[in-house]
């Protein structure tokens, strides 16, 4: 696993930074009912990372948030996401997708949550909302920034659109009429 500033991100195909996220969830109204609601606030990413194991750390808690730290992620750059995280890289502001699974039979419903990605693939995050997992999008840290401006640089090769001629229709059934009727005059 390499960090942010581990060596040249050319010589891999695949680049992996350990990251951690920072979720709050708070208690909010739902009509007559309550249900939890969870946010995510920031990705944490750099060198200072290191090797993490997954864990799950209280942060702060007050009358009405709880903000949680999860640790043990990481942010992998493919190959064959070059164009979307070029594209990412192109927007007003660089976004980070946090993927979060929902733990059904969670003993504790609160903990029900659980992030299992962070990317930087719009079509990824794409790909999950339509799956219905929870999908939280957060500003790009500066770091992770540099680090996905390398990695494009390094790899990314636009694939420039060809436009496909259209094929007269009419055109191809007429003849293909006319020779079904030549066809049935020397059988």
């Amino acid at each position: 696993m390499s960090s942010l500033d581990d060596g040249d991100p050319a010589s891999r195909a695949v680049n992996r930074c350990p990251v951690s996220v920072l979720m709050e969830r708070r208690l909010a109204r739902v009509g007559q009912w309550q249900q939890y609601q969870w946010e995510c606030i920031a990705v944490v990413a750099g060198e200072e990372m290191g090797q993490v194991e997954a864990a799950t750390t209280l942060v702060s808690e007050d009358g009405e948030r709880v903000r949680y730290m999860f640790s043990g992620l990481e942010l992998a750059m493919h190959r064959d996401g070059c164009e979307s995280y070029w594209y990412n890289l192109q927007s007003e502001s660089p976004y980070l997708f946090v993927i979060c699974f929902l733990d059904e039979e969670a003993e504790d419903e609160s903990m029900a949550v659980d992030p299992v990605i962070v990317t930087a693939s719009q079509d990824e995050a794409n790909a999950h909302m339509e799956s219905e997992d929870l999908v939280f999008s957060v500003p790009m840290p500066l770091q992770v920034v540099q680090w996905l401006e390398r990695y494009v640089v390094a790899h990314y090769e636009p694939q420039f659109k060809k436009k496909r001629k259209r094929r007269d229709w009419a055109k191809e059934s007429e003849e293909h009429e006319k020779g079904r009727r030549v066809d049935r005059r020397f059988h």
